[in-house]
């Protein structure tokens, strides 16, 4: 064989090593499906979940949680140090960027808790946040975090807080091109069609095995469904429990979220007491159970608060299923015929839209005049937390990643939560000595008050506690988290 013809032969197996063989180095890309596209890609002021579904590849936390749910360190180097009853110590780790070379330290940590909880911001996270009143620089890798009154779950609420480089936050568009420390860095937005990140690879934990993952926006389920089995999406969420069995690969992991409806308790009908109570009776859950979910779901227990929560109270009971008597209701406190309006969304939960309409459909059998509104998912976020007057009912599939009933509390019972649905200041102040109460027993006793009263006056619709379920091509290998987190750097390709 000549010079020539070797070197031929071996530009010719080289090509066709690097497009055919999944040799060493050879990249490997993967496409996600979402139901919502992020209004936002801003870590600290929205309440979104298409945006942390993205976000949560790009920024970290000081506190992390393993995929099946216990706590651990993450851009912390260790457990936090509780200095006395109101301070927390984080000791940071070192060497640690951000992607675009600001340096993490205890300036970034002090800036993030600052502008996270600053009331000019408005941040729809305060439901986390709502005891830290400041964080305080130790020294470059030492930070200490002041609370309003002693908070036994500030830990907890750090697993939630993504930190942000203060210089960039400043000058730098974070709604638009993210900046921060996690495996993957934002590459491109092609809004209402995709988005992609790349892999970092001077990641502190060390560079993830997949290089770069697109992210695309479907709000169909069908539609979803059908790109996984032409292979062009990898990871699906909310696969239909009916198509489990057909999908490449399925996975479908107990969920931290509860179906419920948010009542308007000051509005003029939803206002009444009786309305509500007829809102509560007239759904049959366990028929909607068995016809939309196929065992993937379970009926909420009396309130909206997440079972594997502390602090539900167990001794709920569940609303009872009762057709005449929610008209006979209706018709005392003479609402037949007046307006409803239902707000909701589709594409971003399990059967959202399908639960939506379903509850309508229940609703209208009572005698009032029911019609509802499923807004795109920016809008939809406008009406359940915006400033706005209170929706009579908006639907929501309620996370409780904190894993702690002052999440849902603050969120939506207490009157200034971001989707309050009431006034009441009595179950406000409950809910306020709950939070600074670090007695386990007068904790979960104030908590348990405060759903009983919940449950009683219908301030709430729960509906059901959800599976998370994912379909994916044959090429992934993935077990799914509890807490419904998208971490691709937990994800691997099997070719």
């Amino acid at each position: 064989m000549n010079r020539t013809t070797k070197r031929l032969t071996a530009g010719l197996f080289a090509l066709f090593a690097s497009t055919v063989l999944p040799a060493a180095g050879w990249a490997q890309s993967i496409a996600i499906a979402i139901g919502s596209e992020p209004s936002t890609l801003d870590p600290q002021l929205r309440d979104d979940g298409g945006e942390r579904q993205v976000n949560d590849n790009i920024y970290e936390t000081l506190m992390a949680r393993t995929p099946t749910g216990e706590l651990a360190p993450g851009l912390a180097a260790e457990a936090p140090s509780q200095v006395d009853a109101t301070a927390w110590q984080f000791k940071l780790r070192g060497n640690v960027a951000f992607h675009n070379g600001e340096p993490f330290n205890a300036d970034a940590v002090v800036a993030s808790v600052a502008r996270v909880i600053d009331p000019a911001n408005k941040s729809e996270q305060m439901a986390y946040f709502g005891t830290i009143d400041r964080a305080e620089k130790v020294d470059d890798l030492t930070v200490n975090i002041i609370t309003k009154g002693p908070d036994p779950i500030l830990p907890s609420r750090m697993y939630w807080m993504k930190m942000i480089p203060p210089g960039y936050a400043k000058d730098g568009d974070l709604a638009g091109a993210p900046v921060g420390t996690g495996p993957y860095k934002f590459d491109s937005w092609n809004r209402g069609t995709d988005l992609k990140l790349v892999a970092n690879a001077d990641y502190w934990g060390g560079e993830p095995q997949i290089d770069d993952v697109t992210y695309r926006f479907v709000t169909e389920p069908g539609t979803r469904l059908s790109g996984l089995m032409a292979g062009e999406f990898d990871v699906i969420t909310n696969l239909l429990p009916e198509f489990t069995e057909q999908v490449p690969k399925f996975a479908a992991v107990p969920g931290l979220e509860t179906s419920v409806f948010v009542l308007g308790t000051d509005n003029e009908v939803t206002k009444d007491p009786k309305v509500r109570e007829a809102l509560n009776l007239a759904i049959d859950r366990q028929a909607m159970v068995e016809s939309l979910f196929m065992g993937y779901a379970t009926v909420a227990k009396g309130a909206h608060i997440n079972p594997a929560a502390f602090g539900f109270n167990e001794k709920l009971d569940n609303y009872a299923y009762d057709i005449e008597k929610a008209r006979a209701l209706i018709k005392e406190a003479g609402a037949e015929g007046k307006p409803l309006v239902v707000i909701g969304e589709s594409g971003r939960w399990l059967k959202d839209r399908e639960q939506i309409e379903a509850v309508a459909a229940y609703w209208a059998q009572t005698g009032l005049n029911v019609t509802t509104d499923i807004q795109e998912f920016s809008r939809y976020l406008d009406s359940l937390m915006g400033t706005g007057p209170r929706p009579d009912a908006i639907f929501i599939a309620n996370s409780n990643e904190l894993l702690d009933a002052d999440r849902e509390m603050s969120f939506i019972y207490h009157k200034d939560g971001a989707a309050a649905s009431n006034s009441d200041a009595e179950m406000a102040g409950k809910i306020d000595a709950a939070r600074v109460e670090t007695d386990v027993a007068k904790r979960k006793a104030l908590y348990e008050e405060v759903q009983q009263k919940g449950h009683d006056l219908n301030y709430t619709v729960p509906l059901f506690n959800l599976q998370d379920i994912y379909g994916m091509s044959e090429r992934m290998d993935w077990k799914p988290r509890v807490d419904a987190k998208l971490m691709v750097s937990e994800m691997k390709v099997v070719e």
